[in-house]
């Protein structure tokens, strides 16, 4: 199973977040969506709008780049730029978990370095798949949420 995170902050966020899941339906079996939540922007350098955040996971057949690769060709449909790290985003699709694949090249590292982090990753995550191992930790997507919520 493959859990993806879902953000966008600039232009429609909610039909930012529907584009992305529909092509994401299309592109995994057996998705799960999560609710769409509201953040603010963290670890940003400037004042950005709040973000749209969504979690989906599935099934998929496609190698980890390879699905890295379709990510990033639906962000461009949304017009993504990346003028900037942090910048604000049309869409942001994030590849957070791979099934148990712990994988670190140049242009990916799964799971994702900051998800066990970030409240807007994690809570839209347990929602559809409380169940789901960080292979790096061992715990469950619930246990992380949990335990970010408590510190």
């Amino acid at each position: 199973m493959v859990a993806v995170a879902l953000g966008s902050n600039l232009g429609d966020r909610r039909a930012h977040l529907r584009f992305a899941v529909d092509r994401l339906s299309r592109l995994l079996a057996d998705v799960r969506v999560s609710s769409f939540i509201e953040t603010d922007a963290v670890g940003v350098p400037n004042e950005q709008p709040p973000y749209l955040n969504a979690a989906v996971v599935g099934e998929t057949t496609l190698e980890p780049e390879a699905l890295l690769s379709r990510l990033l060709d639906l962000e461009r449909k949304r017009g993504r730029e990346r003028r900037a790290p942090h910048a604000a985003r049309t869409l942001d699709l994030d590849l957070v978990l791979y099934g148990d694949a712990i994988l670190h090249t140049n242009a990916l590292d799964i799971p994702h370095p900051r998800f066990r982090e970030r409240a807007f990753v994690l809570e839209p995550l347990a929602e559809i798949a409380p169940d789901l191992i960080d292979p790096v930790t061992g715990l469950t997507v619930a246990t992380l949420a949990r335990r970010l919520v408590s510190c």
